[in-house]
Order: C-alpha cells, then sequence, then structure tokens
C-alpha cells in the first residue's frame, strides 16, 4: 500500500453539529442554532476573535482577512458588470475581520419558504437545494429533511455504509458521509 498510494477527495463543510462547540465560545453570540437545526452566523455581530474557529473539531471555519469591496487586490468590484456577475447577489460580501462558514445556504432555504407562503402552501421537500448539491455533477452530495420519513435522505441516513465524522467528539453532526467502495 504504502509503494501505490489511493488518494479520495473529501469535501468537509461545517458540519451543523446538535451540540456545536462553536456556539458557546463566542463571547458575542453571534453564531447560534436556529429551529431548522442550522449553525447559524451573524456576520455583522462577529468580531473576529476566532474562538469559534479554535473550537469547532472540524476546523471548517476560516477568517476573512480581505476587504474585497473596493479592493485593487481583488479584480471584480461591484461597480462594474462583470463583479456584480462574480459574487452572489443574494448573499451580502462580508467585511475584513469576521468569520466564514458554511450556511447550508440559508438564503435559498429562506427564499424557498417564502415562495411557498406566498403561493399558500407548504414547501415540497424536493424543492430544496443547497448550492453544493446543485452544482455536484454525480449526485453524491444531498441536502434534505431527516424529520420526514418519505424524505430520500432517510433512506440513505441509514445505510450501513453512512458515518459521522469525528462521532466520538459528542457534536451530533448533521452532516452525513458514506463509506467509499473500491473494488480492487
Amino acid at each position: 500500500p504504502a509503494d501505490n498510494p489511493q488518494v479520495a477527495f473529501q469535501p468537509v463543510m461545517c458540519q451543523h453539529c446538535n451540540h456545536a462547540p462553536c456556539e458557546t465560545v463566542c463571547p458575542v453570540a453571534a453564531t447560534s442554532h436556529s429551529r431548522q437545526g442550522h449553525n447559524h452566523m451573524a456576520y455583522n455581530r462577529c468580531v473576529g476573535t476566532r474562538y469559534c474557529a479554535n473550537n469547532c473539531p472540524y476546523k471548517v471555519r476560516r477568517f476573512n482577512w480581505f476587504l474585497y469591496n473596493n479592493n485593487d487586490e481583488f479584480p471584480f468590484h461591484m461597480q462594474d458588470d462583470l463583479g456584480r456577475m462574480v459574487l452572489n447577489p443574494d448573499v451580502n460580501v462580508r467585511s475584513r475581520g469576521v468569520m466564514e462558514k458554511c450556511s447550508f445556504c440559508v438564503q435559498r432555504t429562506q427564499a424557498t419558504i417564502l415562495k411557498a407562503k406566498n403561493a399558500g402552501r407548504p414547501a415540497g421537500d424536493d424543492e430544496f437545494e443547497v448550492a453544493c448539491s446543485a452544482a455536484c455533477s454525480t449526485g453524491s452530495l444531498r441536502f434534505g429533511d431527516v424529520n420526514n420519513p418519505k424524505d430520500e435522505i432517510v433512506r440513505l441516513k441509514n445505510d450501513e455504509r453512512m458515518y459521522h465524522l469525528l462521532e466520538h467528539v459528542g457534536t451530533q453532526p448533521n452532516v452525513f458521509y458514506q463509506v467509499k467502495v473500491r473494488n480492487v
């Protein structure tokens, strides 16, 4: 095995833990738990202590070192057409000095809920899609409601190959991974 190592790519994002160690150490409560089970950030409240990053066992929080708006080192400005296309118009560009993390595309989730509410109906589970699963050409990344027994994600979750990263830490993450099978 040492002569012919095999490498596998495993993307790791915020695990949106039910017992998130990052939430308890923030001195200004910039990170909290939502009703939907997501670990949310209030970016305008964050003071950049980086305690949350130090306390995250998955090391998925990032400190924003850059000021993207009106920065000559960042070639895309919001003042020109190309710059407006590069940045997501539904997400505020955070300033330098705050923590960044995966939000499970809260802007997409809220837009789906609002669209269904305006139509006078509940949002269907098949209407929710996050950017990473939408961009995944192999269908390896999935997003769903584990509380709905009819959702396909429940069937996947119950597969014997599913596991949590660092399960022994006790954070109770909401992200599952599947063991890769190699037929060699």
